[in-house]
């Protein structure tokens, strides 16, 4: 059983824990450097795609899963990520070190002005008017085809940094390096934030908006900063996948790359940043998993095909739903009570996890 003694309030808003947990961080770390020196370019690709699902996913655990508020249009800020990006650097011939922060930003700013008139809204009608907006974003792809290239697409050129090119296909540990060097800054600046008054503000904010507002906390602003931060960190990501694809148009960031965003972090674990890679690790994963047994079967029964079409799509609904019946708190969830089992033997008990009421009487007709 291992036992933390804090001395200060400093404890509470280390980075770390303890000294163990930093340690196994930093090996994780050092594991994730060396990927390319033992895998080829084909898993690089796939672990390079993982480490951008996983930004995208904790642009929206900010929102979602520390705010409390539900969004089904993280696509359409992807898609301003991605095509600020890539126009900045075709049209305006500004580097990526330049036209890659300003695409977060222009994702961010979108996330604001959609703030500012959803700041009223709750649970369900919130996450009908960001629906509204991912469904808007694709006909306005289509609509600003002079700039956009509308149903034919736009091609990302490849990354240039100080004269070293970094493409999917030709440099792919170049680029799955500059993706996790992404990832890794992300990760500090989301940990950052939580231990700072605005991450208590969030977290307040999504257990109670009374009781938040009591205590002097400014819901609208808390909101709106929430969906700038969580919009900026989905733009950067969109800004990755479409260097990542090369290639891309409306169809690409669609109502289904959203819902496919939220099933993510709800599998992952929702209120954690462990939640976003888990789920990232599934939703790129699993696909491949299924292929790979696809053709097993194929060669050992002589078949075409013994799975129908569409049978990845049904295999994340049944995640999903399993992980809602059987284990809420996602993943990861799982991992803090096998974890809390362990360290607390033979103390542990089945009711430290059991779901409390986090809503107050005046808020259960919402």
């Amino acid at each position: 059983m291992r036992i933390v003694f804090k001395t200060s309030y400093d404890a509470d808003i280390g980075l770390f824990a303890h000294r163990y947990q930093a340690f196994w961080y930093v090996l994780l770390l050092a594991v994730a450097v060396g990927l390319p020196f033992v895998m080829n370019d084909f898993w690089i690709g796939e672990f390079a795609l993982m480490l951008i699902w996983a930004i995208a996913g904790m642009g929206l655990m900010i929102l979602v899963g520390h705010a409390g508020q539900p969004s089904l249009g993280h696509a359409a800020f992807m898609a301003v990520g991605a095509y600020t990006n890539v126009i900045l650097q075709t049209s305006l011939g500004w580097p990526f070190l330049v036209s890659f922060p300003l695409s977060g930003c222009a994702a961010a700013l979108a996330g604001a002005l959609l703030a500012l008139p959803t700041a009223r809204l709750h649970g369900i009608y919130l996450a009908i008017a960001t629906l509204a907006v991912s469904i808007l974003a694709e006909d306005g792809i289509v609509m600003l085809a002079p700039w956009t290239g509308g149903v034919s697409g736009i091609f990302a050129p490849d990354i240039q940094i100080f004269g070293v090119g970094f493409n999917r296909y030709v440099n792919a540990p170049g680029f799955y390096w500059l993706t996790l060097g992404v990832a890794v800054l992300v990760v500090l600046g989301y940990r950052n934030i939580l231990r700072s008054p605005l991450g208590r503000s969030l977290v307040a904010v999504r257990d109670s908006e009374i009781s938040a507002q009591a205590i002097g906390v400014n819901l609208a602003w808390t909101k709106a900063v929430s969906f700038a931060l969580s919009c900026g960190v989905t733009g950067l990501a969109g800004a990755l996948m479409g260097h990542f694809a090369g290639v891309f148009n409306h169809e690409t960031f669609t109502i289904f790359l959203s819902i496919t965003l939220l099933m993510m972090i709800v599998i992952g674990g929702l209120g954690s940043i462990h939640g976003a890679f888990l789920g990232a690790i599934v939703i790129t994963f699993l696909p491949l998993v299924i292929s790979i047994v696809r053709e097993f079967l194929n060669e050992r029964l002589g078949t075409a095909s013994v799975m129908p079409p569409g049978i990845e799509t049904a295999a994340f609904g049944a995640i999903l739903i399993a992980f809602i019946l059987l284990e809420p708190m996602g993943i990861y969830g799982r991992w803090v009570k096998i974890r809390t089992y362990f360290e607390l033997f033979p103390f542990c008990r089945r009711d430290m996890f059991r779901r409390q009421r986090g809503y107050l009487r005046t808020e259960r007709i919402r």
